[in-house]
């Protein structure tokens, strides 16, 4: 049992003893089929220059041997945990808040920059979001805590209006080690014979090739693409709840109010950096992970000076906490609102005029 929202208040001041800098999991992971099974990591695009990067696995070091390779960011780990506090268990611990874009209805709790993302701002929440932008700017975040307090937790960057950029308080990243990169080959055989048999003209070029082999009518071989890796040195999800970024949080200068705020975006910390789903079953095609029972999972407060204190902080009294604080703080309105095209035309109409200053000033 938790002694209320005052549980962890030796965490959130610099008064007294110095607080930790850190809560820290460290979760030994390994494939549903096992250890040595086959898990396939995240894929990215292609830099600009693809000597820097030609796409692929995000993979650090040797092909095969001495490397670290990605299997789930940070941004992606976000976007996990997040939506999970629009589910009835956790629903009224923050504002719903619903934006309907034509037949679509989308959760700010996933939409990709929160409080910051074109849909979010393209509303009647605009100005509201605008204004606690520019409180945090001012160092007054409880306003922001009151219409988007997952922004708080896991970061925003309201980067087409105030420019403001708010750190995480939750990271989490799942990473694999000393992997051995494989290739996969495949054939496509389509259902008939189209061109042998008539029913289609023979293509007389590459392009007319292309056009065939996309609709499935030819044969299309797949050779040497990427198919996963066998991680021999492990895999491992290292999740952070930095409360050295959460001190930094304050309601300006009223203290009882700072207090409150700070035990708040804590609560919702505790439970997203406690809540299983960022990496407990499936995260991708190919990529189904579980705890490794061979390997016991570490959770530490980590002090200053660089000691380690074992802690024990379950996720149900995470919830119990996050519960009595929000109660305290009392949580923003839910609400739904519209999509307006005129906002989001008017963006773009003023995007256009700055670059056609910007060209005209050179």
């Amino acid at each position: 049992m938790t002694d209320g929202p005052k549980t962890y208040d030796h965490w959130l001041s610099e008064d007294g003893p110095t607080p930790p800098a850190a809560l820290v999991i460290r979760e030994h992971l390994m494939p549903v089929e096992g250890k040595d099974g086959v898990l396939f990591p995240s894929t990215f695009a292609a830099a600009e220059d693809k000597a820097k990067f030609a796409g692929g696995y995000n993979l650090d070091g040797p092909a095969d041997g001495d490397n670290v390779c990605l299997i789930d960011s940070v941004g992606s780990q976000a976007n996990r945990i997040e939506p999970a506090f629009s589910r009835k268990k956790y629903a009224e611990l923050v504002p719903q808040i619903i934006v309907k874009a034509g037949d679509r209805e989308v959760s700010i709790l996933e939409a990709g920059h929160r409080a910051g993302d074109a849909l979010v701002r393209c509303s009647s929440l605009q100005e509201e979001l605008r204004s606690a932008f520019k409180a945090v700017q001012k160092g007054d975040a409880h306003p922001l805590a009151i219409a988007a307090p997952t922004s708080l937790v896991f970061g925003a960057w309201d980067s087409r209006d105030t420019q403001v950029k708010l750190p995480r308080v939750i990271a989490s990243t799942i990473r694999a080690f000393n992997v051995r990169r494989l290739t996969r080959s495949a054939q496509f055989v389509p259902a008939a014979n189209y061109v042998e048999d008539g029913f289609l003209d023979e293509p007389t070029d590459k392009a007319a090739k292309d056009a065939y082999a996309e609709r499935g009518f030819i044969h299309v071989p797949a050779s040497g693409a990427p198919g996963g890796v066998i991680a021999t040195g492990g895999i491992r999800r290292d999740a952070t709840l930095s409360l050295a970024a959460l001190r930094l949080l304050a309601a300006g200068k009223d203290e009882p109010k700072t207090l409150a705020l700070r035990r708040y975006i804590l609560g919702l910390s505790l439970v997203a950096f406690t809540h299983p789903s960022a990496f407990v079953g499936y995260l991708r095609q190919g990529c189904n992970l579980v705890l490794d029972p061979d390997k016991p999972r570490e959770c530490v407060e980590v002090h200053p000076d660089g000691r380690r204190v074992a802690l024990k902080v379950t996720h149900e009294a995470a919830l119990e906490y996050a519960t009595a604080a929000a109660k305290a703080f009392g949580i923003g309105p839910s609400r739904t609102v519209n999509f307006e095209k005129s906002r989001a035309a008017k963006e773009f109409q003023d995007v256009a005029e700055k670059k056609s200053k910007k060209s005209k000033g050179k």
